[in-house]
């Protein structure tokens, strides 16, 4: 199914019709989730690929015989793209399903569901560079224009999967309306690999040994990941993802916005960030002159009614 040129639009959201269809996203949106399911849950260009790997790795205790064999959109595919059903068909034991979702769309899917929640969340300055980087080799997505046009889109929400605010605002805002969610970010998981594999080995009920732990944490290190054909995305046909544009796994670090923003730019962005997050739990603060990146979120658990998390990094 090739549909490169194709746009699907789906509850006034675009979406690229070379995975996406009116009946594949309709499938999302009444699924029936398991309650041995672990959903991910991530707006594009957010550590996908990454928790994925994580998550793969540590059901595996460590062993990366599924990693370097099976692609991550066989073993973990994306719930509203065409193919997910025969994937599904074919799983054994617990299924791991990803999705770009905003929240509104696979909330009647997920009440009453126990299946588990992994949100991963990232720096937005960090994620419009990384998906206008990907825009720009992925066929199969619009061409992005210049960096200012492209940045221009991601703040209206109108790039493909939507607002990157609403995203984050819909499944953050209602954490506490599902039964196992699990917030993480990237920048976490890159300051401490160790303790985020920790994080979700707990999460997923699924201990690990110190060995398991360090097994999987070399195995699910961006040098590795950037060399697994299974998850680098070079078994994907040059037609589709134009590899002599650039790499899917391009860099991988923290703060890579510097190198692509202008200070006006920041700072209009940081603008439209306040305004758009003002009556969010969810805080991001870029403090001058250091840039570090506070983020804070406050969620309500059955564990603990006002569940504080900070995590401060450059």
């Amino acid at each position: 199914m090739a549909r490169l040129d194709i746009t699907e639009t789906f509850c006034n959201i675009l979406f690229p019709g070379h995975m996406h269809t009116q009946d594949s996203l309709s499938y999302a949106t009444n699924f029936k989730f398991q309650d041995t399911d672990t959903l991910i849950v991530t707006y594009p260009k957010s550590g996908t690929t990454w928790i994925q790997e994580i998550i793969t790795l540590v059901l595996s205790k460590g062993d990366p015989t599924i990693a370097q064999t099976q692609p991550n959109w066989a073993r973990a595919p994306w719930l509203e793209q065409y193919y997910c059903p025969k994937f599904l068909e074919a799983s054994m034991g617990p299924r791991i399903i990803t999705t770009h979702l905003p929240y509104h769309l696979l909330a009647p899917a997920l009440q009453d569901s126990k299946a588990k929640v992994i949100y991963v969340a990232r720096n937005p300055k960090d994620v419009v560079v990384s998906y206008y980087h990907f825009h720009k080799m992925a066929n199969f997505l619009p061409d992005p224009g210049s960096f200012t046009e492209f940045l221009s889109a991601f703040l209206k929400g109108t790039v493909h999967y939507g607002s990157w605010f609403d995203h984050i605002k819909g499944w953050i805002g209602h954490a506490k309306d599902i039964q196992n969610f699990l917030y993480i970010t990237y920048e976490e998981m890159w300051q401490d690999l160790h303790s985020s594999l920790e994080k979700v080995s707990c999460f997923l009920q699924c201990s690990l040994t110190e060995d398991e732990l360090t097994s999987s944490q070399k195995h699910c290190s961006f040098n590795s990941m950037k060399e697994n054909a299974m998850v680098n995305y070079t078994l994907i046909p040059q037609e589709i993802m134009d590899h002599s544009k650039g790499k899917f796994m391009r860099r991988g670090k923290m703060g890579d916005w510097k190198n692509m923003f202008t200070e006006e730019q920041s700072d209009h962005f940081d603008a439209v960030y306040s305004s758009q997050m003002v009556e969010s739990s969810l805080l991001f603060k870029w403090e001058r002159p250091e840039d570090a990146l506070q983020l804070m979120i406050t969620i309500n658990t059955p564990e603990s009614h006002s569940l504080r998390e900070i995590v401060k990094c450059s």
